[in-house]
């Protein structure tokens, strides 16, 4: 059965039924031409900007005796896959925690409590105020004495750098979610799901999540790319992760630290090519499945 979304209220037919579209009318899209002159000037020089420091790096990074011999030592360097697989251990984590906290608490508000949203927002940019080093020695200084210690044991200090990095992702991966809850019909979503039987936790995980896909895919590489680079609070917390060791290997060696920085400008290349084709994907219609 099909529902235009501008009814809120109304009948949703039999309680059997296993799916309910939202269907959105496609606009045509107006065709574009190749622009005048000056149109391509500024992509010529946005291209020069970002491609000739590219190339200038992979340029310096050959000066080796051997050529490719900087990406050969970086690859055959085994802190190099320690720190970058438990950097992206901890980011897996902390996207799990934040998802867990942030889809809940965007979706109420928006569609419960509208009022608090400007509230919401001030919290989750409260990271931009706070200096990364300012923030970790307040953690350590808490959390270093009773009743809750998580500095003593490398596992703690784990479970405090999931935290501190969840909290840093707060800022990226609300606006991500609320980006992706304003283009679809909450409220519509929610009733149409309730006339059909479904829980909260069936809601939000059957109706809601599955219609943010590219939102919580975006927020998702965003909070990878900020755990995968920092370097402050793991520095400090003394953690084995990807940002003090590009940072070691950028005082104490010449050529791998332009490889590392190349291979890891291709490593969020390819994380922005996944969001290209999990984005091309998605269709111009908003479903309810298995609210059944």
């Amino acid at each position: 059965m099909t529902s235009t979304s501008g009814g809120s209220g109304g009948g949703f037919g039999p309680a059997n039924l296993g799916q309910i579209e939202l269907a959105r009318p496609l606009k045509p899209r107006a065709r574009r031409g190749l622009g005048s002159w000056w149109a391509w000037i500024i992509f010529i020089l946005g291209f020069l900007y970002f491609f000739v420091p590219l190339f200038a790096t992979f340029e310096f990074s050959l000066r080796t005796r051997q050529p490719f011999q900087a990406y050969i030592n970086t690859i055959e360097d085994e802190k190099f896959f320690s720190t970058l697989g438990y950097s992206f251990l901890i980011a897996i984590i902390t996207i799990i925690v934040s998802l867990a906290i942030i889809v809940p608490t965007a979706y109420w508000v928006r569609l419960r409590m509208p009022r608090l949203r400007p509230f919401i927002e001030f919290v989750t940019l409260l990271p931009f105020v706070v200096p990364p080093v300012v923030f970790v020695f307040g953690l350590i200084r808490v959390f270093s004495q009773r009743p809750i210690q998580l500095a003593a044991t490398d596992f703690a200090l784990t479970l405090l750098l999931v935290g501190a990095y969840t909290v840093l992702s707060f800022p990226y991966m609300y606006r991500a979610v609320d980006t992706g809850l304003s283009a679809i019909d909450v409220r519509s979503l929610t009733e149409a799901a309730q006339s059909l039987g479904a829980g909260w936790p069936r809601i939000i995980f059957r109706v809601i999540m599955p219609n943010l896909r590219v939102a919580l895919v975006s927020g998702a590489f965003l909070t990878l790319a900020i755990v995968v680079g920092e370097f402050t609070i793991a520095s400090f917390l003394a953690r084995p992760a990807f940002g003090p060791y590009l940072s070691n290997i950028g005082q104490n060696k010449a050529y791998e630290p332009a490889a590392l920085s190349l291979i890891s400008f291709a490593l969020t290349w390819i994380a922005m090519g996944v969001i290209s084709l999990l984005g091309r994907g998605t269709r111009q219609r908003v479903q309810v499945a298995g609210a059944r």
